[in-house]
């Protein structure tokens, strides 16, 4: 049983939540996650980039960060995504938004599960995942 939930604290209306919460639940159905809690906060460049500053110590805006709070009895988590970086790379990727978002909240969601992106293979791996779950 899953409980996701999609906040919208950015300056942008009409965001794909539904698709947002689809796609972390094809990730966590996929890797055999019996239980989670995942809240996803879209926000605007300044607040993500205080909580790279804060918990990360990188002073810049970031895309995406996850923080697990929880992974037994139930996986409990929070992705936060800049939907002002993601419409930067949207543009730059040449993708809708729609579709840089779900990259970003199904890349959180591997975070949340135990996936890491510090080497060039792990990288590679997420980056099929995240192909792979896109759909």
């Amino acid at each position: 049983m899953f409980d996701i939930k999609i906040f919208n604290d950015s300056d942008t209306k009409f965001l794909p939540k539904q698709k947002l919460a689809v796609a972390v639940g094809r990730v966590l159905k996929d890797r055999k996650i019996k239980k989670a809690s995942v809240n996803v906060i879209l926000v605007v460049d300044d607040i993500i980039k205080s909580m790279n500053s804060q918990y990360l110590k990188h002073d810049y805006p970031t895309d995406v960060i996850s923080f697990n709070i929880n992974e037994e009895p139930a996986l409990l988590g929070e992705i936060y995504i800049s939907v002002d970086t993601a419409k930067r790379q949207a543009d730059e990727f040449k993708v809708s938004l729609t579709n840089e978002l779900k990259r970003l909240a199904i890349h959180g969601t591997l975070h949340l599960i135990g996936y890491e992106d510090n080497t060039i293979k792990q990288k590679e791996e997420m980056h099929n995942l995240e192909n792979k779950y896109i759909g």
